[in-house]
């Protein structure tokens, strides 16, 4: 592969991600037709069409979905590295707002970000806790924090966590007293303590999966809260089952505080992702928050 062909599947994810050649084009700051005749040098010299065409739109192929998925990615890090060393020669400042939950905010963002802060004091950072699928270019947010299974597929995504899992968890006095839910059916019959979330504007129903089989089941109980935190201080209290993120709960699990049920009911899931929409040109400021942040097996904190 020559420069050539890199400029070329550049100029693909541009007009992939755009859906328009004018769009792309004065993105990349060609003409609409000098990036069309591109396109098509490329679908003949990889044997394959990239992009379907009409006079409204354009749409990316099965192949080409395919291409933008194993190439995009690796352009975005690529320019984000290339980006990271301006720190080298510029010295990174400026405002980064972030919107995040709070225990991504508490054992992901915070521990890794507040190195970059004291080594760059020039960077001022915003982090809004919400639980809210937040639009950020309309609330003007650089990024925002999610599980990676919740995130639009027009955004950059970066992995900052690995694999995650949910648990049902109680006291040993609770079960002695209620007994062991077996199935996901068998919450009915318990004292669940649920979770409000803005975005549903409602409950938030419990997830289980076994085999392939998929339940999403509506607990009831005495509390309601829409801190996690506060849902598991109330478990921990005895006030009946929780359903939380095991790395909430791991040290009274270990400690024996807690218990868990439905182990078996629940699978690991994709874990937190920062994302963020396709920059050119990202900050030196926000190319050392991404470094920061990017998962890397193995590493603490």
């Amino acid at each position: 592969m020559n420069r050539q062909d890199l400029a070329d599947l550049a100029a693909f994810v541009a007009v992939a991600r755009e859906r328009s050649f004018t769009r792309a084009a004065a993105q990349l700051g060609v003409t609409p037709s000098a990036l069309s005749h591109c396109m098509r040098g490329l679908e003949e010299r990889l044997g394959v069409r990239l992009l379907n065409r009409t006079t409204r739109s354009v749409t990316a192929t099965e192949a080409g979905e395919r291409m933008l998925r194993s190439v995009a990615f690796h352009l975005d890090e690529i320019e984000t590295h290339v980006a990271a060393l301006n720190d080298l020669r510029e010295r990174p400042a400026g405002n980064i707002r972030i919107t995040a939950d709070e225990f991504s905010l508490q054992t992901v963002l915070w521990p890794r970000l507040r190195g970059v802060l004291a080594r760059y004091p020039d960077i001022r950072l915003e982090i809004e806790t919400d639980y809210r699928l937040v639009d950020i270019v309309a609330e003007k947010f650089d990024a925002g924090v999610r599980l990676g299974d919740i995130i639009a597929k027009d955004m950059i995504a970066v992995p900052i966590s690995p694999e995650m899992r949910m648990l049902v968890v109680a006291t040993p006095g609770y079960f002695a007293k209620a007994g062991r839910p077996r199935t996901p059916q068998e919450l009915a019959g318990h004292c669940c303590i649920n979770l409000r979330l803005p975005t549903l504007r409602g409950l938030y129903a419990w997830e289980f999966e076994r085999a392939g089989r998929a339940q999403r089941v509506r607990v009831d109980g005495q509390l309601t809260f829409n801190s996690i935190f506060h849902i598991r201080e109330a478990a921990l209290d005895g006030f009946g089952l929780a359903y939380l993120m095991e790395n909430l709960v791991r040290e009274h699990l270990d400690s024996g505080a807690l218990e868990a049920v439905l182990e078996d009911w629940s699978p690991p899931f994709s874990g937190y992702h920062l994302y963020y929409p396709s920059r050119r040109q990202p900050t030196p400021a926000f190319a050392a928050i991404v470094e920061a942040l990017r998962y890397r097996p193995g590493r603490e904190g």
